[in-house]
């Protein structure tokens, strides 16, 4: 059903055809930690040139958690505020990093991410978590990759 040949189209066309993939995936099904997993994979055979796809969820401690990802083991605990995927998370809004060695309190997890793109998770306005996608080279993530994957993550809080 998924292969990388299939995305031989447009970026446009590509992220469109992804974005259908995912909720075929996640349609009629409810478990948010089965969903995520989905739509990691799908996201780590869909996109090229990245290291490291996944998501960090607020616990209770008001913390971001590790969750569901694809790549290297990765950092466990994230405070809100902290690197790029706290301060998407305290901001609500993306953060999209051309060099993370140049983010003030960048943590780094893999020394070999160079740019990173940090989606939030809000469902009814509440932060539930952030999608992370981290690259090997600079400058990797555009105004196409944010747009695109914002509306992903649209779906993807659609079955949260």
């Amino acid at each position: 059903m998924f292969n990388v040949e299939m995305y031989n189209g447009t970026r446009e066309e590509n992220y469109e055809l992804v974005k259908k993939q995912l909720h075929a995936l996640l349609n009629g099904e409810k478990n948010r930690i089965a969903n995520l997993s989905n739509a990691a994979a799908l996201l780590n055979l869909f996109l090229e040139r990245i290291n490291w796809v996944g998501f960090y969820l607020l616990d209770e401690s008001n913390e971001l958690v590790l969750g569901p990802f694809q790549g290297l083991p990765a950092c466990v605990r994230i405070p809100i505020g902290k690197g790029v995927c706290g301060t998407s998370a305290r901001l609500l809004e993306t953060v999209r990093v051309e060099d993370v060695h140049q983010f003030p309190g960048h943590i780094a997890c893999d020394a070999a991410s160079q740019s990173e793109i940090v989606i939030p998770l809000i469902k009814y306005g509440q932060l539930i978590g952030v999608l992370d996608i981290d690259s090997p080279e600079k400058n990797r993530f555009d105004e196409l990759d944010q747009e695109k994957l914002e509306e992903f993550v649209g779906i993807l809080n659609q079955f949260l």
